[in-house]
Order: structure tokens, then sequence, then C-alpha cells
């Protein structure tokens, strides 16, 4: 039986995070495909003169999209 050898995640839960597309707080993370897709929680910027019109951004990022913020 052949098993496939994986690292242990990088970044934690609510660990604050950066991307090409902002900042954002890991809120969970689950190993797939060799790899450690995380949920992560875009931060907010500031709330524009109309409102806001939905609920926060969670996106789902790689961990080689991500680095410490």
């Amino acid at each position: 039986m052949n098993k496939i050898s994986m690292n242990a995640p990088i970044f934690q839960h609510t660990q604050r995070v950066k991307s090409m597309g902002g900042e954002g707080i890991v809120q969970g993370f689950r190993p797939r495909s060799g790899s450690w897709p995380y949920a992560t929680e875009m931060v907010l910027g500031p709330k524009p003169i109309f409102g806001r019109v939905g609920a926060e951004t969670i996106i789902i990022l790689n961990e080689e999209e991500l680095c410490v913020a």
C-alpha cells in the first residue's frame, strides 16, 4: 500500500495571513490532494457610503498562495 506523505499545515486557525487579494484570517483548513486549502475570511476595508450589501467574504486559498501577515 502506498502512503502519501504530507507536511503539517503551516498556518493555524485565527492566524492573520496575506495573499495577492489582501489580508485575511484563517477560519479553517483540512488536507486535500496533498495540499492544505484554507478557508480565509478577508479583512473588510472601510465601510462605503452606501453601506455593506452582504456578509463578510470567505475564500478558499491554497497554502502556496498565503504568507504570514
